[in-house]
Formats: structure tokens, sequence, C-alpha cells
């Protein structure tokens, strides 16, 4: 299964960037596999993700998993901006 999720950032692109990155290896102990990721030209605050995922359940495992959540707080994520898009394959 392929998504694209986005959401909005408060802590700027390069931040996140790098600790994005850096959970690396958490993602891939969920079966979480990063195809793409990056903003619009105009605005850095908004970034997008397209990634391939074993399943959902996997993915909402992740989703609760103190260390990748440590990771998207310190990036600056605001959940509540959070959208997923499911692509069709």
């Amino acid at each position: 299964m392929k998504i694209i999720m986005n959401v909005e950032i408060n802590e700027g692109y390069e931040k996140w960037k790098q600790l994005f990155l850096s959970a690396d290896a958490a993602r891939e102990k969920y079966g979480i596999k990063v195809l793409a990721y990056g903003h619009p030209k105009d605005n850095e605050n908004k970034v997008y993700q397209v990634l391939e995922l074993e399943s959902m359940e996997k993915m909402q495992e992740a989703m609760q998993d103190p260390e990748i959540a440590k990771a998207r707080t310190d990036a600056g994520v605001n959940l509540d901006t959070q959208e997923l898009v499911f692509l069709v394959e």
C-alpha cells in the first residue's frame, strides 16, 4: 500500500528533514519505506512524504512508537494538520 502524507511544520524544513531522516531505522522496523519527500517550491512549512507500507496496522503501530513520536514532535510537526491520501495500486 502506498500513501501520501502531508503535514505542516513550524521548526523549519532543514530541522524537519534531519529528524525525519534520523528515524529511518524506526520506520524500517515497521515496514515503512520512504519513496519520496519534499515541500512545495513556495512553502517550506508544508511537507509531503510518499510512503510504502506493509499494512495500515503497522503504520498505526509506528505512529505510537515513542521514538517516532519524539522525532515528529522535535521536528515541529503540527499533528492537527496531518492528511493521508491512499494511492490506488
